[in-house]
């Protein structure tokens, strides 16, 4: 790894929309000028015994901790489990109290986006719960200005909040707007992660 800063773009992703979304958000970052560094999380089993390869077999690498800690930014992405973020983004979240002990990630400006299987299904409170550890790790939230043309004309995903997607329950592709969302919260993000770095 080299000693370049970067923006760390972590998600989960159970059926790929997330994932998808994680792509178009990299791609924003690096418009900005700012390399993107793509993350995930491995999923978490109610079995003990259930283990996973510490690498995943497909897709890109599992996060970790100090990967986290050297970003100068942070773009968050999760599917939506009942309005709130899925169970393994919280579980590698509640896993960095170090970082927030020595505040690793204070300062840095961070970002979150989601998808939902229903056009109602909870996108702004996921969001909204993704922002808390965020804050309690003193980062500074980065959001979706109205300035982006496609947030106020998106019939899809899209929120102030965030980057988000109606996936549907047969598990539809992005929106162009949808992408243009992504890609416009990423380069925000990474704009503002040169900036408060330098």
């Amino acid at each position: 790894m080299t000693d370049q800063p970067y923006v760390l773009v972590l998600y989960y992703s159970r059926h790929g929309s997330v994932a998808a979304m994680a792509e178009e958000v990299a791609v924003g970052v690096e418009a900005s000028g700012m390399a993107a560094r793509l993350r995930t999380v491995p999923p978490v089993s109610a079995t003990c015994e259930t283990r996973d390869p510490p690498v995943p077999e497909s897709g890109h690498p599992y996060c970790t901790l100090e990967e986290l800690a050297g970003a100068s930014g942070l773009a968050l992405g999760s599917p939506t489990r009942f309005g709130n973020m899925a169970a393994p983004l919280k579980y590698f979240l509640d896993g960095t109290s170090g970082l927030w002990l020595d505040g690793s990630l204070e300062g840095k400006p961070a970002c979150v986006f989601t998808s939902t299987a229903s056009l109602h299904g909870g996108q702004e409170s996921t969001l909204l719960s993704m922002m808390l550890p965020l804050l309690h790790h003193g980062m500074v939230l980065v959001g979706l200005p109205y300035s982006v043309p496609e947030l106020a004309t998106t019939a899809s995903g899209g929120t102030p909040y965030g980057a988000s997607h109606w996936a549907g329950q047969e598990g539809r592709p992005l929106s162009e707007e949808e992408r243009r969302l992504c890609r416009a919260l990423g380069r925000r993000l990474g704009t503002l992660a040169r900036r408060l770095a330098s």
